[in-house]
Formats: structure tokens, sequence, C-alpha cells
């Protein structure tokens, strides 16, 4: 598994909505969150990256949002909350193929990490790529914050 460790500062201003995962339904939670992103965002034509941004964060929060073209915008304005990430240390791993095998991957990557003697800390990060029809070439970004 093609882990990278980086140390360089990574940081990102996401928009959307975030709320307890009920009863620690963290996937089922973060769907609705990003409905109710996309919702506010396509019927308000707010320009954006068009990347979904899942953050897992403690006590089973869960925050869906994405990457504003111009985030000067004022959010207020269509009820989006903003969420600033920065990490300086964490693990990243591009997984490539059917959204239904990303929590596998994930495991994967949290055994590696401990058998090299990480931590893995809170946020966790997943990133999904644009959609594509073809399962086997969606791409999504896995960011796991390391101690």
């Amino acid at each position: 598994m093609g882990i990278e460790i980086i140390t360089k500062n990574f940081q990102l201003d996401i928009y959307g909505f975030g709320s307890i995962a009920t009863n620690k339904d963290y996937a089922g939670t973060a769907f609705k969150l990003s409905g109710k992103m996309w919702d506010v965002i396509k019927t308000n034509e707010i320009k954006n990256r068009g990347k979904n941004i899942w953050v897992y964060e403690t006590a089973d929060k869960v925050f869906a949002g994405v990457e504003l073209e111009n985030p000067t915008i004022a959010n207020d304005n269509f009820g989006l909350e903003k969420m600033i990430i920065d990490v300086e240390k964490y693990a990243y791993y591009k997984h490539i193929g059917s959204h239904n095998l990303i929590k596998q991957t994930g495991q994967k990557m949290t055994d590696e990490l401990a058998k090299r003697g990480f931590e893995i800390i809170l946020p966790y990060i997943e990133i999904y790529g644009h959609w594509a029809k073809d399962e086997s070439k969606l791409e999504t970004e896995l960011i796991m914050c390391l101690k």
C-alpha cells in the first residue's frame, strides 16, 4: 500500500454542514449532510470545486463540505457552516475504485500505519473526486492525521 507520510502543512477551508452521527452511522450522516449542502450550493449557484469533502471529528461529529471558488462570499446568507482544516503531519493515500471499498481501504491504512509506529488522531478526511460511471476509476483521497 503506497501510503505517503507528509509533514508539510495541509489546509482546507470548506463550507457545508456538520452534525453528530446518530447511532454512529457516519456514512449515512455524511450523505444526508452532503445532500443538504449540495441543495444550498445549487439553489444559490455558488461556484465551487465540485469535490465532496467528508471530515470525521471527535465525539462522533461528521462534516460534509466543499471548497468554494470564491470563499469571500458571505456564507451567512446561505446558512453554510465554515470549517478550517489545518494539519501539520498526515498520512495520504489515493483510493482508486468503488466507494464501497473505502472503509476496507481505510482499515488497511490504519493497520499499516500502526505497524509503522504512527499514532492516528482525528480528524480523518475523505476527499471524493469527480464522479465516473466506471466505479473502477473513482478516486478518493484519504487523509489520516498523525500525532
